[in-house]
């Protein structure tokens, strides 16, 4: 490892060295020490949400500093998989970059991809060929339930309206309009005591059942 002194004492750091520093903090620190995957999954939800709002905001620095903390996010998670035997971040690191290089055929190989229509549609088809999906039902049930509910309710339906007998109904509608109906949804649902996030959750599983 790299020395306190050293760490203390730099003009400019690397990812080697936030990697580092979270060992130092994981035997040094006792709020560092008591973190698990879960208890800290929060946190990185919270992180990834102040960056978009750094680009909502566009405001560059904010986004740079929103980032690091993402970053240090997945330097945390990983730190302590490694500890547990599990995984490293060099592990991380290798999986998504032959992800990249097996989802780019038309980067990386031979196929010929001409518009981001036709990279979409190879990604889809590849990613469904590695994760052993042989039909749209597995790729709807694939959507995360950890998603916030709207966006896991239009996942699913963008993937439900992707099967050959299986047709989404579909009306005329803007953003306004769409916004005022789902506003007059949460506020009904306010009033007869629904928790509106977990009633979307509920129906998406019963969607996802009926579908399949």
């Amino acid at each position: 490892m790299i020395s306190l002194e050293a760490l203390k004492n730099k003009d400019l750091y690397t990812m080697e060295d936030l990697c580092e520093i979270m060992k130092y903090l994981r035997v040094g620190c006792p709020w560092d020490k008591e973190q698990t995957h879960e208890s800290i999954r929060t946190c990185f939800i919270e992180e990834v949400y102040e960056v978009c709002d750094a680009i909502d905001k566009k405001d560059p620095d904010l986004m740079c500093e929103e980032l690091g903390d993402v970053l240090l996010q997945v330097v945390f998670h990983a730190q302590m998989a490694e500890e547990d035997g599990e995984f490293t971040l060099a592990d991380s690191v290798d999986g998504i970059c032959r992800k990249l290089i097996i989802r780019h055929p038309h980067v990386f190989g031979d196929v010929k991809a001409d518009t981001s229509g036709q990279v979409l549609y190879n990604w889809d088809k590849i990613k469904a060929e590695t994760k052993g999906q042989k039909s749209v039902a597995d790729t709807v049930r694939d959507v995360p339930k950890a998603l916030p509910g709207l966006m896991r309710a239009q996942k699913i339906a963008k993937r439900a309206a992707k099967g050959e007998s299986y047709e989404l109904e579909s009306r005329e509608l803007t953003k306004e309009s769409l916004g005022e109906e789902l506003f007059k949804l949460c506020s009904a649902a306010q009033r007869a005591g629904i928790d509106a996030e977990e009633a979307l959750g509920g129906y998406c599983e019963h969607f996802i059942a009926e579908f399949e």
